[in-house]
């Protein structure tokens, strides 16, 4: 019986409280009623005195939906008439079919990719293991004959994707077209960002990343500092460019072996770092105490500067409840030993 079914019995016989009980509860209930007003049908009479509800006709369809990179939920429908032709014609085991349809269209699929699963005969429902993760699969629905063997297709299911195991390995970067005639300028316009991002997060994850080893080292900006001064004590022996009077094989009368020639020249080169990852996406991630936003699927990427010196990382996930932790520590070292580079706009003429 139904539970509605039960619940109309129970009010028939004065059950109290019927509508909170539940199926066991309005059993056990109508029974100790009957008993106490004498009713002469049990349960099981009433039961088979009524009609049987109403079924709707099956139609035979199978539908494969992909839960995780590594399982995949499989539920189907077979119609009494696809079920009784099948068992006229030998069927013995119901069973899957799991087909690789990766690139491929027209119901062809890899070879040696075809795992066939046996099922209960009387299930309607499956959990697959995948094969492979970031693949396309299609589940046929049949049966296996027995004797001599052979195959009975009942129903295909839809093309789906199995997610990819790992995080996405496109990086979505904002590319600035330029021009090796002219340097571009400070003020030359990018392109917008695809969301708004907190445009001071990267500096301060870098500057909380050096913080302990800033007194200890000097980056390519210190020597910078250092070379410019002692050009100024020896009574600027050097170039801006670090190129000095006689790198050009004249002598400071002019008299040389070569064609005497002026122009100047530029040189700008650097690295950044690029933080990436995955956790839940409703976890809390930081990196040195900084809260860096996730994606809506849980990965996150971050670019900080790259400069000279060492840097550390520590990347921490909290669960939302609070409960469990994850975290790991990145260690990078950067040093610049040669460092002759300048921008265009501190070029200077120089003789070659």
């Amino acid at each position: 019986m139904t539970l509605r079914q039960l619940r109309q019995i129970a009010s028939d016989l004065g059950v109290s409280l019927y509508s909170r009980k539940s199926k066991e509860e309005l059993v056990e209930a109508i029974s100790t009623r009957q008993v106490e007003e004498g009713e002469g049908r049990s349960l099981e009479r009433i039961e088979a005195e009524m009609a049987p509800a109403p079924r709707p006709a099956a139609e035979t369809r199978v539908v494969f939906l992909p839960r995780d990179p590594q399982w995949a939920y499989v539920f189907w429908d077979i119609s009494e008439d696809d079920r009784s032709d099948a068992l006229h014609a030998g069927a013995s085991q119901l069973c899957l079919r799991v087909a690789d349809v990766t690139g491929l269209a027209g119901g062809s699929a890899h070879p040696h990719t075809l795992q066939e699963v046996v099922v209960d005969s009387h299930a309607t429902e499956w959990y697959l293991p995948v094969p492979l993760s970031d693949r396309d699969y299609r589940v046929e629905l049949g049966y296996r004959k027995g004797g001599g063997g052979g195959w009975i297709s009942l129903a295909f299911s839809s093309v789906a994707r199995v997610p990819s195991l790992h995080p996405s390995e496109q990086i979505l970067d904002q590319f600035v077209p330029f021009s090796l005639d002219a340097f571009p300028s400070a003020s030359a316009s990018l392109p917008a960002p695809a969301e708004a991002v907190d445009s001071g997060l990267h500096e301060r994850l870098y500057q909380s990343a050096t913080s302990q080893w800033r007194r200890l080292g000097r980056g390519s900006e210190a020597f910078h500092e250092i070379d410019a001064a002692a050009g100024l004590e020896s009574g600027g022996a050097f170039s801006a460019s670090g190129a000095g009077p006689w790198a050009s094989g004249r002598s400071a009368s002019g008299i040389g072996g070569v064609g005497s020639r002026q122009r100047s020249f530029w040189l700008v080169a650097d690295a950044e770092l690029i933080v990436y990852g995955a956790t839940d996406p409703a976890a809390r991630l930081s990196i040195g105490g900084e809260e860096v936003p996730l994606s809506a699927d849980g990965t996150f990427r971050v670019q900080v500067p790259f400069r000279d010196g060492q840097q550390l990382y520590p990347i921490e996930a909290l669960a939302a409840d609070g409960e469990q932790k994850r975290s790991i520590t990145m260690e990078f070292r950067r040093s610049t030993p040669e460092d002759n580079s300048n921008p265009a706009s501190q070029a200077v003429a120089e003789w070659f």
